[in-house]
């Protein structure tokens, strides 16, 4: 991992304090507000690297969409965008525990009580996306991130899709990672984001507890007839109503698949002592 950057500002408002990581485009650091000494996250994108014609509009749509999804405690927050003339600062919540994958990278698989737990944090702040008419596209474990209290937080809406981007109430850009999702999008068809999201949810509940995922093959259009053909195995220890909850979801036909507002009346959801 990198080393902590030496001591600096950024506009005279954040002081970063430690490096968190990187992407293509981007570091994120853990900074203070020199304002009022909250602690936050800073994801500095280099404007040098992001000129092409597809970087860009990420950038536009994660903003976009984390400004109209401000107001619910599993998403994560963005508190301000600063620029200067070689780069961008979004300003968001500090997750202080991580993202959910290395937690699973460290245990392997969770208790259902706990998988239950963040599966309904994740559902519930799905839900307040889809009736703002936001799709994610991108729901995998290294984008769900934990604060300190153990909360999940969805993060990385750089392949949202918008209410603006249907058309004829339909999606039609193929995007996100392979592993987790949906057939119909893998397909190159137009398709209902809300119920692709609902497929990548089944995709996640099952690596929670099984500690690994149910399509995994380095072979990409093999893992994407196994994903079309629902090819899956259970492992012995997960639940009868986890595994259906699961099935429900990993639906290959979308209008048959589980609706996210319908899983709440799931058994595995609704009993709290039933593992």
């Amino acid at each position: 991992m990198e080393a902590s950057p030496p001591p600096r500002t950024i506009l005279g408002r954040y002081q970063l304090t430690r490096f968190l990581g990187r992407g293509k485009f981007a570091k994120v650091y853990q900074a203070r507000s020199l304002v009022d000494g909250a602690t936050v996250a800073v994801k500095v994108i280099d404007k040098s690297k992001t000129v092409d014609a597809a970087m860009e509009p990420r950038i536009v749509r994660e903003i976009d969409a984390m400004r109209r999804l401000q107001n619910h405690p599993n998403i994560l927050k963005i508190h301000e965008v600063l620029a200067t003339k070689t780069k961008i600062y979004l300003v968001v919540d500090y997750a202080g525990g991580g993202e959910l994958f290395s937690k699973l990278s460290r245990c392997g698989r969770l208790p259902e009580s706990r998988a239950r737990r963040y599966f309904s944090q994740l559902v519930s702040a799905l839900l307040f996306c889809h009736r703002h008419g936001i799709a994610h596209r991108d729901l995998k474990p290294q984008n769900l991130l934990l604060d300190a209290a153990g909360d999940l937080k969805v993060s990385d809406f750089g392949l949202s899709a918008l209410p603006e981007h249907l058309r004829d109430n339909l999606l039609h850009t193929a995007c996100g990672t392979p592993a987790f999702t949906a057939p119909e999008v893998l397909r190159r068809v137009g398709y209902d984001g809300s119920k692709a999201d609902a497929w990548s949810c089944g995709v996640i509940l099952y690596n929670l507890l099984a500690g690994h995922l149910p399509f995994d093959d380095s072979n990409i259009p093999a893992m994407c007839r196994r994903i079309s053909r629902r090819d899956y195995q259970f492992p012995a220890w997960i639940s009868k109503s986890a595994r259906s909850l699961i099935h429900q979801l990993l639906d290959p036909n979308p209008k048959s698949r589980i609706s996210l507002d319908r899983v709440f009346d799931n058994r595995w959801l609704r009993d709290k002592k039933h593992v």
